[in-house]
């Protein structure tokens, strides 16, 4: 963790949300404001980056990651630090220290560089860079006082694999999504029309199956 002066934030945990509509992630974060002052309040945002070196990876993992990285052996140079997400809350007032919560949407695009990262990660953990920035309300002689956020605020947090393998269960049971162009998707419905099949799945599954027997 890193700290500003007189000012922290501290991951306490990252667990799924279990009554949302959509995936989402609820952040636990300690936050801490030196001083006798009581806050009014924190316009709190955070920028969450995902940080691939600091963990290893299977040879199933590796061959997963070979769209974004390349073969292992570029990765000294291909893997760098990248955008997951942004989000924001509002935390209430306090003297000291408090806790507050922050909601992160996820999406299963793979389309998306981090949604993609995280599929091919089988075990261990996702590590994770907290980037925190905002407003902090405090009482000033003409109403209220304002400073911001150092911008050395930051923490990171190392994040189960299992975590993000349950809320992507929860949400999109043995499942995922996949973008198509409009000629390629109605190709593949004619397709699926004409073989009989009942769905998309049962398709492509049919057209892979060729497909390897041709490579045969």
């Amino acid at each position: 963790m890193t700290t500003g002066p007189g000012t922290s934030f501290t991951v306490i945990d990252v667990t799924p949300e279990p009554y949302a509509v959509t995936p989402t992630l609820t952040a636990r974060i300690g936050v801490s404001v030196a001083g006798d002052e009581p806050v009014h309040a924190i316009a709190l945002r955070c920028q969450i980056r995902i940080d691939p070196l600091r963990r290893g990876y299977s040879d199933d993992e590796a061959a997963a990651l070979t769209d974004l990285f390349g073969p292992r052996e570029r990765w000294a140079t291909t893997q760098h630090t990248f955008l997951w997400q942004h989000c924001a809350a509002m935390v209430p007032g306090f003297t000291d220290t408090t806790e507050a919560v922050l909601r992160l949407e996820c999406t299963y695009d793979f389309e998306v560089t981090a949604a993609k990262y995280l599929h091919a990660l089988r075990s261990g953990s996702i590590p994770l860079q907290f980037l925190f920035n905002g407003t902090i309300f405090t009482a000033g002689q003409h109403g209220f006082s304002v400073q911001q956020i150092p911008w050395d605020c930051e923490d990171r947090y190392d994040m189960a694999v299992s975590v993000w393998r349950d809320l992507i269960g929860q949400h999109y049971p043995n499942s995922g999504w996949l973008r198509l162009g409009h000629d390629t998707l109605a190709a593949l419905s004619a397709y699926k029309s004409a073989r009989g099949h009942l769905g998309l799945d049962d398709a492509v599954t049919e057209l892979l199956a060729q497909a390897r027997e041709e490579v045969r």
